[in-house]
């Protein structure tokens, strides 16, 4: 039976790991749920013609180009969807803009604050709907600890301990890559960027940083048997001061040996504490003191269909959401504020400011002093 709502037509720039997760979110959220659009995946764009026309076979787009700008020009397209490397970003991203496009982003959202800002404001004058991806935070247990923060169960929050840990640059021989040019940002704008989404998702705006950034392989194979110099950090550390009062830190690495996906979050209040470790992405733990003397200790708490949107992937407690999945759940979101339906979930403005909280960090760090987020 025929649909009776309208299309929604997507061109995909970048089909690398992010580019198929982008996909499966688009596909997964079409049947999951109740969209305000029928999405059709469009066209799809890689640096030549070949590979777009095996990442259309593969993922099940209409058309392909090697030319992103075909993409952008099409009058037929109505999301362009960036996953390429960082510095392509806001080329693509203000080319989309001024075509009228709705953009879909991933993190970081650009090398510079000063570029993301002008992407912001091109989005906001043109009156396009933005998205930047930062899907962790479209987990279900986040919100519950957003919640149990926010409804003064917590009581005073004092601490705040965040990391994002993975082990993917850890081999000095691993060869250089975009990732490790000064448009890359380093472990701090890649994985850094997370943490510091998460911590003022979880506790709102952070007013200033001391920051340290270190890197320890300063240079890498080129893949023609010499050696790149490194500039950007492999670990960047911060100490945080809150609006609300508490103070805290975060830590993003990508030497951290044995670490796949280590994205925890530890919060310390006057009444209770939460415990979260992205390893284990459908628990969290929590503390109260409320619990009689004697009884106390951090529970688990499970992800169930009582946390929405759990629900709709699954019926049965515990049965556990995945990665793809809070993707999927990033997307229906983003489609529905297209539809005006929902907030924009993380936009531009949201990415922009972000990358502020990246800069400050790495000022403070060559500066050796805090820094005031302005």
């Amino acid at each position: 039976m025929a649909s009776n709502k309208p299309r929604l037509k997507v061109g995909l720039i970048g089909t690398g790991f992010m580019g198929k997760t982008h996909v499966f979110g688009f596909a997964a959220a079409s049947r999951v749920f109740d969209l305000p659009y029928d999405v059709v995946l469009h066209s799809v764009a890689d640096r030549t013609d070949e590979l777009a026309a095996v990442a259309a076979r593969s993922l099940g787009f209409a058309k392909s180009s090697g030319d992103w700008k075909r993409l952008v020009a099409d009058p037929e397209i109505d999301i362009i969807d960036i996953t390429t490397p960082n510095a392509l970003h806001k080329e693509i991203a203000l080319a989309a803009i001024s075509a009228g496009k709705h953009v879909y982003c991933e993190k970081p959202l650009a090398a510079l604050v000063s570029d993301a800002r002008e992407m912001t404001e091109a989005a906001e004058i043109a009156g396009v709907k933005t998205q930047v991806g930062f899907n962790y935070l479209c987990n279900p247990m986040m919100v519950l600890a957003r919640d149990l923060i926010t409804s003064g169960e917590l009581g005073e929050i004092r601490l705040y301990r965040g990391i994002h840990a993975e082990d993917y640059m850890m081999d000095a021989a691993s060869p250089f890559t975009f990732r490790h040019e000064a448009a890359g940002g380093g472990a701090l704008a890649d994985l850094g960027s997370h943490a510091l989404a998460t911590a003022e998702y979880l506790l709102g705006p952070i007013e200033r940083v001391m920051g340290d950034c270190v890197t320890v392989y300063n240079r890498r194979p080129d893949g023609h048997g010499g050696f790149r110099a490194v500039e950007v950090d492999d670990v960047g550390r911060a100490f945080l001061r809150f609006a609300n009062g508490a103070t805290g830190s975060i830590e993003a690495s990508w030497i951290a040996t044995g670490r796949k996906m280590q994205h925890d979050f530890e919060i310390y209040g006057t009444k209770g504490g939460l415990l979260f470790t992205q390893e284990r992405l459908n628990e969290l733990h929590f503390f109260s003191m409320v619990d009689a003397a004697g009884r106390r200790g951090f529970r688990r708490i499970e992800a169930g269909p009582d946390h929405d949107p759990y629900g709709l992937f699954s019926v049965a407690p515990s049965h556990q959401l995945g990665f793809n999945d809070l993707k999927t759940i990033e997307v229906a979101r983003f489609l529905a504020a297209i539809a005006g339906k929902w907030p924009e979930p993380f936009n531009f403005r949201a990415g922009e400011r972000v990358q502020a909280l990246v800069e400050a960090v790495h000022d403070s760090a060559r500066r050796k002093a805090w820094v005031d987020i302005s």
